[in-house]
């Protein structure tokens, strides 16, 4: 009996989408994509989650997965190999700190762009895919209804006017590193993909590819991050290609790490500190998907955003497979993290042990 296909829950404007649309190519895993109109929120996303939110996954036996990084993690270990995961620990490492870096970190220039460059273009994106019948004027009141809090995230996540220049400087500078990458490697760590390049691909994909203005920007400007954003849309050969040997570290992708440590790793040094201590404060009480502002630094210029403890999770997974290693996996993994300005990770000050809860966490052991 042949199973039912996956059926994702989507949209071609959301990030996270693209971020899982990527991997089931890759994996050739049999999916049908839906589009996330106003009639599938009501009908079928609350219904079955709980709140509004985008992907989600239902499986052949009727299953409901929610969150990408979940979703992939599920379907890696129901698929099997090839895996996204590297077996090694350098490899591995970097990339799941790349996944952080892609998911937690690119979405601030993401929503930068969006909103402050593509902003008429999306809003009537956003009304032909919640109302996809109606007349355009209809669908134009619905983006415009629709557009207001995701404009406003991108100020909370730090786009304010006195930033908008650094992030943009900040950004093309990661534009031009990944480019110099992609000259040598079709991929971060060889010929396949890793977590690393679908958390890469989110950001780069829905928003940074196919805005309008942004996808020319990178077309003219990185024209080799957006063929590897073709590549990672559709893949020319799913389950194909392998990881470096020897578990090398391209050179060419220690300047996006240092990026990383040099520009995020502040930030949720000091997420961990406040998380710990609303922990503290607010004893048996539900974590909110915020707790608060703080500020952050790119390219000299100081800002501030919210603190998001949900991020604070996935930098977890890196820290729980940082202390798996020992003897000489973790001297060779100290030495690449001494390489790119990782000491931050090593003295790492990590909160209690995080669970994912909705699109926030809850202390391991709350109820």
């Amino acid at each position: 009996m042949t199973q039912k296909p996956y059926r994702l829950y989507g949209s071609e404007v959301s990030l996270f989408t693209g971020k899982v649309r990527a991997y089931l190519r890759w994996k050739n895993i049999p999916f049908a994509e839906h589009l996330s109109d106003a009639q599938t929120y009501k009908e079928i996303i609350v219904p079955r989650v709980g709140f509004p939110v985008i992907p989600v996954m239902v499986g052949p036996d009727d299953e409901t997965l929610q969150d990408s990084t979940d979703i992939i993690d599920e379907l890696e270990r129901r698929h099997g190999e090839p895996s996204i995961y590297p077996s090694s620990p350098r490899q591995r490492l970097a990339a799941l700190l790349l996944e952080v870096f892609g998911d937690e970190w690119l979405v601030i220039p993401a929503m930068h762009y969006r909103w402050h460059y593509n902003r008429d273009w999306v809003i009537r994106e956003f009304g032909r895919m919640n109302m996809p019948d109606a007349r355009p004027e209809e669908q134009l009141e619905a983006g415009e209804k629709r557009a207001g809090p995701f404009a406003n995230a991108a100020l909370l996540l730090g786009g304010t006017p006195d930033m908008h220049r650094a992030i943009e400087t900040a950004y093309e500078g990661f534009l031009d590193e990944l480019d110099a990458h992609l000259a040598v490697h079709p991929y971060l760590f060889g010929t396949r993909p890793s977590i690393g390049d679908f958390g890469l691909i989110g950001p780069l994909y829905a928003h940074q590819y196919r805005d309008p203005w942004t996808g020319d920007h990178m077309r003219k400007r990185a024209p080799r991050v957006a063929q590897w954003v073709e590549r990672m849309q559709q893949p020319p050969q799913p389950l194909d290609g392998e990881f470096l040997p020897h578990d090398e570290i391209p050179e060419t992708l220690l300047p996006i790490l240092q990026r990383m440590m040099r520009e995020q790793l502040p930030v949720l040094a000091d997420s961990a500190r406040q998380l710990s201590a609303w922990l503290a404060e607010h004893p048996g009480e539900r974590v909110p998907r915020a707790i608060g502002m703080h500020d952050f630094t790119l390219e000299g210029q100081t800002g501030q955003r919210i603190i998001r403890p949900y991020s604070l999770w996935m930098l977890q997974r890196v820290r729980d497979y940082y202390r798996t290693l020992e003897g000489a996996e973790r001297e060779a993994v100290n030495a690449l993290l001494q390489q790119v300005g990782g000491e931050g990770f090593q003295q790492f000050e990590d909160p209690p042990h995080l669970l994912r809860d909705g699109l926030s966490v809850k202390a391991n052991g709350a109820d």
